[in-house]
């Protein structure tokens, strides 16, 4: 057997299968090419550059940097899947991981994964930011009563927003609801 190769860790960063960054103060300070071109972008484009331009909204970038706070304060890393923009544009369901690199100061320094769901749950509909936000919490399973809580919004708000969602998607349930919204069906 031949000798195995010395572990280069910026190799394996830039050659992950996964968009992946490093960020600090939620600015991209190193990423890998498929990350970019996940985006749209060339990875030196996106080295400097706020994570707002991957949102749909300025609204979205910063309600997701405060809906993390707490979550990477308790735990250190945040999961969720949510839509976000490329250059061109076009909206896409992406799967977010990240990890804090400082414990109690969650924006501080983090490494996240990004990964492309557009092939298993394409953006069929036009949506509102907000539409958005609350999609992206009913496809992790959340009561209206729970989002509420989450984005400080009332709980008939909440219902009134997934009553659009149901027209939209001309979905009958909250359950074929949520299938439509991961299947990507409108």
């Amino acid at each position: 057997m031949g000798e195995v190769p010395a572990i280069n860790f910026e190799t394996i960063f830039r050659h992950a299968p996964v968009g992946m960054c490093v960020s600090r103060q939620r600015v991209i300070i190193a990423c890998n090419e498929v990350l970019a071109k996940m985006f749209g972008y060339r990875a030196s484009e996106l080295v400097g550059q706020s994570f707002r331009i991957l949102y749909p909204t300025l609204d979205e970038f910063e309600r997701t940097g405060a809906r993390i706070v707490p979550i990477m304060s308790a735990t250190g890393q945040y999961s969720d899947e949510r839509i976000m923009k490329r250059a061109s544009q076009e909206m896409f369901w992406c799967h977010v991981s990240g990890r804090a690199l400082v414990h109690d100061e969650p924006h501080a320094l983090g490494i996240w994964t990004f990964e492309d769901l557009s092939e298993k749950r394409p953006v069929t509909a036009q949506l509102t930011a907000r539409e958005r936000e609350i999609a992206a919490l009913l496809v992790e399973g959340k009561t209206s009563k729970l989002i509420a809580r989450e984005i400080g919004l009332s709980p008939r708000t909440v219902e009134m927003h997934r009553a659009r969602l149901m027209r939209k998607f001309s979905a009958a349930t909250s359950g074929e609801l949520v299938h439509r919204l991961v299947a990507g069906a409108a």
